[in-house]
């Protein structure tokens, strides 16, 4: 048989296309996440061995797709007033040009594989129609062997009963209809989180182009908590200074009473919440955007690429952190960096100095962090392990402060030996409210 398959599709022009994904992503963004799905299903199109009919909006430069999808397939101008109207002209202009199938399919599902469209020409064998429908009620398919009008006559899109709708009035005209996979459309944000979910579980999605664009693009907010950190403050503001313009970052105030308020500035969004580093960490994540959310302490030193070392291990995991370290030579601090990344490794067990980071959908579906006055990262850990979610751990470490560790040998051993016995008085049902009289608070 001589098929052939129609890309029916917007040319990606920054502000024109995916318009539906903003503010989320910019113009540029839409623009480059289009071109991603168009390789995508071009690529699948490509592997069915069918004839590529490329049929654009006019808006834009046809050199544009050429340059995306190869100067070997055939480009074609849309024709029609409406969206129907549209696809019935190329199709039945396909047709005419002795095929004996021709599917059309849109770019919002670059999910689709070149197994949907050999099992849509199959089922052209015995079926009028055949349509690949979309989980909002739409199609992002439809297949004949010849033109039928009564397909597209007197049908309006974008509402969740276009594919109902259709295939009432085809079976009324005594059309047979047959389906495809259902796939999920790609139009707004809340899609592409769900595909980052997908591509989770699949690395084939990891690997599509779409999958590699979500991975490098992933918008991360830093969440810092602050209170009387005059010291530490302006050092990571300069840590920050180079990630302004690639992720949000929100400080969150517990009520500072030094200088902290007047080094901020204006130069980072500022929010106020009461004292308590869990109250603030909510705060701070209610106010974000992001799709991942990076919990991090204001004494810490990043290493120098956190957004990809993050963007890496979310490829696979729904939550994670960094390695630590302390500049410190001590042997005891070498001891403590190793125990606690063994145990964030092997333990899923991670502490907020540690640079916890997490899907935002995760985060709430917790409902954030405890909000006790202590312990709301260890409690927070427990919970992720108890829900049977796995963490991921960066190659490159985030250095500490070690200031809660007093001088000398005997007495970091001392400080250790005491937080080991607070989270076991705790993991005993110690209440929270009387371990606070041991910790101190060295701010």
């Amino acid at each position: 048989m001589k098929n052939a398959v129609i890309i029916f599709t917007r040319i990606p022009v920054p502000g024109k296309t995916k318009t539906r994904m903003m503010p989320y992503l910019t113009g540029r963004a839409c623009a480059s996440l289009h071109t991603c799905f168009l390789k995508d299903i071009c690529r699948e199109c490509e592997k069915a061995g069918y004839d590529i009919f490329v049929y654009y909006a006019p808006e834009g430069e046809k050199s544009t797709l050429v340059s995306i999808l190869g100067a070997d397939k055939t480009y074609r101008k849309q024709e029609g007033e409406g969206l129907g109207e549209r696809m019935l002209s190329a199709l039945r202009e396909v047709l005419a040009e002795g095929y004996d199938a021709c599917l059309l399919t849109g770019t919002d599902v670059p999910e689709l594989d070149a197994e949907i469209l050999t099992t849509a020409v199959s089922k052209l064998r015995t079926k009028d129609i055949v349509f690949g429908p979309t989980i909002d009620g739409g199609y992002y398919l439809v297949g004949m062997k010849k033109s039928h009008a009564e397909a597209f006559t007197g049908q309006t899109y974008g509402h969740g009963s276009v594919l109902q709708n259709t295939v009432s009035h085809l079976r009324e005209k005594g059309r047979s209809v047959g389906y495809v996979r259902t796939l999920q459309d790609m139009d707004e944000p809340a899609d592409l989180r769900d595909y980052r979910g997908r591509m989770k579980r699949n690395a084939g999605l990891r690997a599509k182009a779409t999958g590699q664009y979500l991975m490098r693009n992933v918008k991360i907010s830093i969440i810092i908590p602050v209170y009387n950190e005059e010291k530490t403050v302006g050092h990571m503001m300069g840590q920050l200074s180079p990630l302004k313009s690639r992720c949000e970052i929100i400080f969150v105030d517990g009520q500072s009473s030094d200088r902290t308020r007047t080094i901020i500035g204006d130069e980072y969004k500022v929010i106020e919440s009461p004292k308590g580093r869990a109250v603030q960490m909510n705060a701070g994540a209610a106010e974000s955007t992001g799709d991942v959310l990076l919990f991090l302490h204001c004494d810490s030193e990043l290493p120098s690429r956190p957004l990809e070392e993050i963007r890496y291990v979310m490829r696979k995991n729904r939550a994670g952190c960094f390695g630590i370290g302390f500049h410190s030579m001590n042997f005891f601090m070498f001891t403590c960096r190793l125990i606690s990344n063994i145990r964030a490794f092997a333990g899923r067990i991670m502490f907020g100095d540690q640079g916890i980071f997490i899907e935002r959908e995760l985060f709430f579906e917790m409902g954030g962090f405890p909000e006790i006055p202590l312990m709301e990262d260890y409690q927070f850990s427990i919970n992720l392990k108890t829900r049977g979610i796995a963490v991921g751990m960066t190659p490159h470490r985030i250095y500490t402060s070690d200031r809660r560790f007093p001088e000398g040998t005997a007495s970091k051993l001392k400080v250790m030996w005491e937080m080991n016995r607070l989270r076991k008085l705790y993991r005993g049902g110690v209440p929270v409210t009387q371990l606070t009289k041991y910790y101190r608070d060295i701010r």
